[in-house]
């Protein structure tokens, strides 16, 4: 069976050569995926933005190989492409017009577009608006597929979740833990005087007390290195604080932000989360991010699935790189 299927694949490939041929325009098959092939006009055509990019940014002593690893990774996405049309085909999946349309007008919408706005988008970028239609039934049948083989698979158990949370959003402290956030504003931070300082801390402050959230005003407006981190400094102990902190913080109860603390370069600001001794103390609340673990865990789960099954798919399939 197999010899025979390469020898309609080889002859069809030579067909789509002649017949490129005849219109003066120079193609040829650089695979075969069971019945299919993909051709060098196909691996052209979605590898353009990214030959480009690799063109732009490549030294020319790397570019060759740089080029050449591109196309390799083109030609694997149009396998995995044909693969999954072709299971799609299997079990009679298919995209209606009006699918198309709906997810034409989600995506205008979610990027504040107008259609006028979107085919001069794609005219810029060397695209119709019926190829890109083409180009979006293919992703929303795939989609359909995975929802099919990989994703109606998928279960998060709560007691995953639970210990996805022990791990990233806990931390056992010993005597005297006090888990904490900063924001730091300097006075001489881009010439800023030391009254203006004051005053921008005072006022990020107020924004935290009305409810503002801490991290958010760390990561926008602090200028401490721990703003990457929406200001968490993580736990300390009493013996571990500076004098002007100890004050500001041992006074706090979980939640309660401190007054404007004065520092030898500026002012700080201090949220305290948790304050237990010798316990497990919580970082954010279950309840706060019960959703967003569950999300991170069916993506992980979804990459881990999707990959075994297409690997499965590929073994299973007659698959030649010409």
């Amino acid at each position: 069976m197999e010899p025979l299927r390469i020898f309609f694949a080889t002859l069809f490939c030579i067909l789509v050569l002649i017949s490129t041929l005849h219109a003066d325009v120079v193609d040829r098959c650089v695979a075969v995926v069971n019945d299919d092939i993909i051709t060098l006009s196909e691996v052209n055509e979605m590898g353009k933005p990214l030959f480009q990019r690799v063109a732009e940014q490549v030294s020319p002593d790397q570019l060759a190989e740089a080029l050449q690893q591109a196309r390799k990774t083109v030609i694997n996405k149009l396998i995995e492409k044909k693969l999954l049309a072709q299971e799609a085909k299997k079990l009679h999946i298919q995209v209606t017009d009006k699918e198309v349309e709906e997810a034409l007008a989600r995506i205008l919408e979610r990027n504040h577009t107008s259609r006028e706005q979107f085919r001069s988008e794609l005219a810029a970028m060397g695209m119709d608006e019926q190829r890109y239609r083409e180009d979006l039934r293919d992703q929303i049948l795939g989609s359909k597929v995975v929802n099919y083989e990989v994703r109606s698979k998928i279960i998060i158990p709560e007691e995953k979740i639970i210990d996805y949370y022990d791990t990233h959003y806990t931390e056992q402290v010993g005597e005297g833990g006090y888990y904490i956030l900063q924001i730091g504003i300097s006075w001489d931070k881009e010439g800023i005087s030391k009254q203006e300082a004051r005053k921008k801390a005072e006022r990020i402050r107020s924004l935290a007390v009305s409810g503002k959230d801490f991290k958010e005003l760390a990561r926008k407006y602090s200028d401490l290195p721990s703003s990457v981190d929406g200001g968490d400094i993580g736990v300390f102990r009493k013996d571990e604080m500076a004098d002007y902190m100890r004050e500001a913080v041992t006074s706090l109860k979980p939640g309660q932000v401190s007054a404007v603390v004065e520092t030898p370069a500026g002012y700080q600001i201090y949220k305290l989360l948790s304050s237990q001794e010798g316990q497990i103390i919580t970082k954010v609340p279950y309840k706060d991010v019960k959703e967003e673990i569950r999300a991170t865990l069916y993506q992980q789960e979804m990459q881990e699935l999707y990959k075994n099954w297409m690997k499965k798919m590929r073994e299973q399939a007659y698959i030649k790189i010409l």
